[in-house]
């Protein structure tokens, strides 16, 4: 007969390890959400726990002929290409390279809870979001740091009508689509 031990263990993980990387994951990924980016407390908990299961699963499975910290390269490498997904060039710009550094960031403390530094971990994130909060800061009260390739984007609710013309929102808003299946509908 079970007991129960034995229903709630999750060995070799723990409770402890999973609570600091839901901790981790809603302190950076609260500040992405609340600013509308696209990492917000779901993907930050899904990168962080998945490292924090890869590391420790790597570090119980390691024998003398396994090396434990080819999985934090694997991870690094992977993460690389969840966080290139992320970026995007649009007119000129390169977009979202501070969501795929935030995703890097988040598997790196995915890795220090998988190794048992779990208070490091929690004040890692809390300087992940003193860096995101800061220069957002900095960037508001000064021009000199938004030009060039830190100017922020403000294309993203541009319009244009069937003759690509730029349009306002409201106008957008206002004007019956054109195309051959709404003319049917009418």
């Amino acid at each position: 007969m079970l007991d129960w031990q034995q229903i709630i263990s999750i060995q070799p993980f723990t409770w402890n390890a999973l609570g600091t990387a839901m901790i981790c994951a809603t302190i950076i990924g609260l500040e992405r959400q609340l600013n509308g980016k696209p990492i917000g407390v779901r993907t930050s908990s899904l990168i962080i726990l998945g490292t924090y299961v890869f590391m420790t699963s790597a570090i119980h499975v390691s024998n003398d002929m396994s090396d434990p910290s080819r999985i934090i390269g694997q991870v690094i490498t992977g993460i690389g290409f969840l966080g290139a997904g992320v970026m995007l060039a649009r007119d000129g710009l390169v977009l979202g390279v501070t969501s795929a550094a935030t995703i890097w960031s988040l598997a790196s403390i995915g890795v220090c809870i998988g190794i048992g530094y779990h208070i490091s971990a929690i004040k890692l994130s809390l300087v992940v979001v003193a860096v995101l909060v800061g220069v957002d800061w900095l960037e508001s009260g000064s021009v000199a740091l938004t030009r060039g390739a830190h100017q922020r984007y403000q294309g993203w609710r541009r319009r244009s009508d069937d003759d690509g013309e730029e349009i306002s929102e409201e106008d957008a808003k206002s004007r019956k689509p054109k195309g051959s299946l709404h003319k049917e509908l009418e």
